[in-house]
């Protein structure tokens, strides 16, 4: 099974700089992505083959999760069960019988961190989401989470240390969500890998000089990892300010 996450900001966008081409050479089972910025109707998209699930932000041009599948899920559940985040569109389930899976678009704690209480109170309620989720059956979860992990994760970690997305709130809360029975997939594949990025800034050509992110994910329960067989960055691919991440995993 080959899953793809892609934060696409902007999925109108995106169309019309590559995403179809990616889209069809990767031949994805499920592809997620992230920042779609798109009510439902404002746009049909023709994928033969694949099932299509939408959860979209109240809030006009914002957010937005969806999930493109070949295989029809048993369940699909859009937020994660609270009022206070489900109106940003920021997750969908889908329930594949011996297995969850998970994208999400989790909330940036913006410039001065002025949004980080809210950021903290989303990650508290997004890992009892999965928690739960993991006493049932194993979950994999995809997408942009929106830190970076450790210090490997991003090209400049003294100046940034404490910004929004590597503050030690953040770092910390997604240290307690892979202690609690999740792996980083691609790290724990590629440990001491530097220079693997998803996210560049638009600003200063960060891209051109790779000064990255890694900011988007691909987390299993620990005890579905045995079964992953590669967790990629596709840092080649453009479209966006992220770049797609893939996972292959054992049916």
């Amino acid at each position: 099974m080959r899953y793809v996450s892609w934060n696409v900001n902007g999925l109108r966008a995106c169309i019309n700089k590559g995403f179809m081409d990616f889209f069809r050479a990767v031949d994805a089972d499920c592809f997620c992505i992230q920042e779609t910025k798109m009510q439902p109707g404002q746009m049909e998209l023709e994928l033969e083959g694949y099932l299509q699930y939408w959860c979209s932000a109240e809030k006009k041009g914002y957010s937005g999760t969806a999930v493109f599948t070949k295989v029809r899920p048993l369940a699909v559940r859009y937020g994660i069960g609270s009022p206070e985040h489900d109106s940003e569109g920021r997750a969908l389930t889908l329930d594949f019988g011996d297995r969850y899976l998970v994208t999400a678009y989790a909330p940036n704690s913006q410039d001065g961190l002025k949004r980080l209480d809210y950021r903290m109170r989303w990650e508290d309620s997004f890992r009892s989401y999965l928690l739960e989720l993991d006493k049932e059956k194993p979950v994999i979860v995809c997408g942009d989470l929106n830190v970076a992990h450790t210090e490997i994760d991003l090209k400049n970690p003294g100046p940034n240390r404490g910004s929004a997305g590597f503050s030690d709130e953040e770092r910390e809360k997604f240290s307690s969500l892979v202690d609690s029975g999740f792996t980083d997939t691609f790290r724990a594949l590629h440990p001491g890998l530097k220079g693997a990025y998803t996210w560049w800034s638009y600003r200063f050509r960060a891209r051109d000089t790779n000064a990255g992110w890694r900011i988007d994910y691909f987390l299993v329960s620990d005890r579905l990892f045995s079964r992953v067989r590669s967790s990629e960055i596709h840092s080649d691919v453009y479209g966006s300010d992220h770049c797609p991440v893939s996972l292959e995993i054992l049916p």
